[in-house]
């Protein structure tokens, strides 16, 4: 069958594992989010405030802090040097978007210092993003050509292309895990020593950059999940071919 490499092997279970680790990932940060939302801040700064005041206390007072629209949509842009913070986040004094618009303010810092994971994220952007595109075509032509094809080595390749550059996107989901953990680092150390967020309200902030935290490590479970799949399904392929 077309997708009988597919099914049946025990890397099935690890692979929906992984997808329900993500899916209550997403779960947790949006409840997080929406209960420190709830809560508005004892120093009463505003999410933009907040990145203002961590950007100048690093001497970056040339990048710029935007609206823009969506909800968690906060990002920041290195090419343009703009921290852009969503609805949820630019005008609300909630310990959410402090925590959040810290978080943002934390990656401009990185880039600022040559924080050497981040430079190394960015380096592999151009990779990953033809990886992204052209990874799952290959898979899928692979497998049909195996399922289909008398001499499967055309099949074969078309497969081990797909994984090599499949791979190359769950490696950048493991450089990006130390870079969003160190921005949260960095976040929550300006919002104390800055004292943005005082009391409570810290902790409010951490749970909730905790939350959005494990959504990266849920996506790159998910990622070496699936990768694992795809080389016992090229591997099984191969060693059916030499049989």
């Amino acid at each position: 069958m077309l997708f009988g490499f597919f099914y049946g092997d025990w890397t099935l279970i690890l692979l929906i594992a992984a997808m329900i680790f993500a899916f209550v990932a997403q779960y947790k940060v949006k409840s997080t989010f929406d209960k420190y939302n709830r809560i508005n801040n004892q120093s009463g700064l505003s999410g933009a405030e907040a990145a203002r005041k961590i950007l100048d206390s690093n001497g970056l007072y040339h990048v710029r802090v935007e609206f823009v629209r969506g909800k968690l949509t906060d990002h920041f842009d290195p090419r343009q040097n703009v921290v852009r913070l969503s609805e949820s986040t630019y005008s609300s004094r909630s310990v959410a978007a402090v925590g959040v618009a810290a978080h943002e303010a934390g990656h401009a810092v990185q880039y600022a210092q040559n924080y050497a994971p981040v430079r190394l994220r960015t380096a592999i952007i151009p990779a990953t993003s033809i990886g992204s595109k052209l990874s799952m075509p290959l898979i899928l032509i692979g497998t049909l050509l195996i399922s289909m094809s008398y001499d499967p080595t055309v099949g074969l390749y078309a497969l081990l292309a797909g994984i090599v550059l499949f791979s190359l996107s769950t490696l950048f989901q493991l450089v990006t895990l130390p870079v969003e953990f160190n921005a949260s680092a960095r976040a929550m150390k300006a919002l104390k020593e800055h004292r943005i967020l005082v009391g409570s309200d810290i902790a409010g902030a951490k749970a909730t950059l905790k939350a959005a935290a494990m959504t990266y490590v849920a996506a790159l479970a998910t990622s070496l999940a699936y990768l694992l799949r795809l080389i016992l399904i090229f591997m099984g392929a191969s060693g059916r071919r030499r049989n």
